[in-house]
């Protein structure tokens, strides 16, 4: 797609600054008509009442006999791997304002948007449903939602795929010294990711330990380094553990029972040497920090200090308040890497109460106070006020155009 993010007629930053000047949904729907890459899903309500969603963008039409469809480089050669024409915008997923309001709200979280019969191929590089399924669960654990509780499922930091795997882990033996203490912490623990819980640390050493032993041994490790990382292919381990055909064909030539102890006799052994010898005290936000890393100076150790920002978190790849890890980093591999660099909560009945947090600050001066002012507000969960028209102000200047 990178080329044809290029052609002449991608108005994309036409759409962005039309975008600025909508004053409901239908104004902003009508920006984005124009908008070509990369793709995005575009929610969007108004103090009108009025929703609507649509992912915008344009999207390529493939022959069907295309077996390829666009997740390898294909023979240019072949007349089949040629581009047919561009999917028409009304074709895209989208959700009418009365689809919405019949179910009462609309959710994306990087899962796949469309129903299993949908007629075209968009990509297959979804990412698994456990973020959405987890808003779906709270957003209709109440019949109606305020400030408060938004913010609060904004934060939420229950791992579905975490508690899916945790009754593999809390029943594996080990033969490590230090097993019984551990095995304690994780008896009590729900897969709830908390910044201070020595289980899931534990829990994301373990499903990386194992991710690489069984993992590994089927596509060699020169393999697992190029593919590991961003993708994490914590579905598939899913299968292997609960599926008896599956796990018997990638934890060979041992038993899926028998990988998950090594992995837990090298997590604890790991644990030790990084965290100390008492599993009481390990934490996940010692490994899980949220890292701003500075371009360029951030890759310089003297001035990273400076201007980089860190925090520790809490959350992992599959909880609401995202906290994507990189296990592939030599240096820092359960690094919150990919978070919520802002998060907003808007009051459409009265858009002066509405609040927000930045990950870091707004100031991009690294001696500046707000350079890194809301790194612990955030982390934390709390927000500040976004308004229009504040009650007060430190500075004011007024631009005035000339004549």
């Amino acid at each position: 797609m990178l080329f044809r993010s290029l052609d002449a007629d991608n108005m994309t930053v036409r759409a962005g600054l039309q975008a600025n000047f909508a004053q409901n949904v239908d104004e902003l729907l009508h920006a984005f008509e124009g908008y070509h890459s990369p793709m995005q899903n575009l929610v969007a309500a108004d103090t009108r009442g009025r929703t609507a969603y649509r992912a915008i963008g344009r999207v390529p039409l493939r022959h069907p006999d295309n077996d390829l469809r666009g997740v390898a480089p294909a023979p240019g050669w072949h007349a089949r791997y040629d581009w047919v024409g561009w999917l028409p915008a009304s074709q895209l997923p989208q959700r009418s304002d009365e689809d919405i309001r019949a179910r009462g709200w609309h959710a994306t979280a990087n899962q796949r948007i469309h129903a299993g019969d949908y007629p075209h191929w968009l990509t297959a590089d979804w990412t698994g449903p456990e973020r959405f399924d987890r808003i779906d669960l709270l957003l209709q654990s109440r019949p109606a939602h305020d400030m408060g509780s938004m913010q609060a499922l904004q934060s939420d930091v229950m791992s579905l795929m975490s508690a899916r795997l945790l009754p593999v882990l809390q029943a594996t033996p080990s033969r490590h010294a230090l097993a019984p203490q551990v095995m304690t912490i994780l008896k009590d623990f729900d897969g709830t990711m908390k910044v201070d819980s020595a289980a899931a640390l534990v829990m994301a050493v373990w499903a990386d330990a194992l991710t690489r032993a069984v993992v590994g041994a089927r596509i060699g490790e020169e393999r697992l380094k190029a593919l590991y990382g961003k993708r994490h292919f914590r579905q598939g381990l899913l299968r292997m553990l609960f599926e008896p055909a599956v796990g018997a064909f990638w934890c060979a030539p041992r038993t899926c029972a028998e990988r998950s102890t090594e992995a837990l006799d090298r997590t604890i052994e790991r644990l030790v040497a990084a965290y100390g010898n008492d599993p009481s005290h390990w934490q996940w936000g010692q490994a899980h920090p949220a890292l701003s890393s500075h371009k360029p100076f951030g890759n310089v150790p003297l001035l990273a200090q400076w201007f980089d920002v860190r925090v520790p978190t809490p959350g992992d790849s599959w909880t609401v308040n995202v906290g994507q890890y990189w296990s592939n980093d030599t240096r820092m591999p359960f690094a919150n890497r990919h978070a919520a660099s802002l998060r907003a909560v808007y009051d459409l009945s009265d858009l002066e109460r509405s609040q927000f947090i930045y990950q870091t600050g707004q100031s991009g001066l690294v001696w500046s106070p707000r350079y890194r002012d809301m790194r612990d507000e955030w982390a934390q969960g709390r927000y500040r006020p976004l308004q229009l028209q504040p009650g007060r102000w430190a500075h004011e200047l007024v631009l005035s155009p000339a004549r």
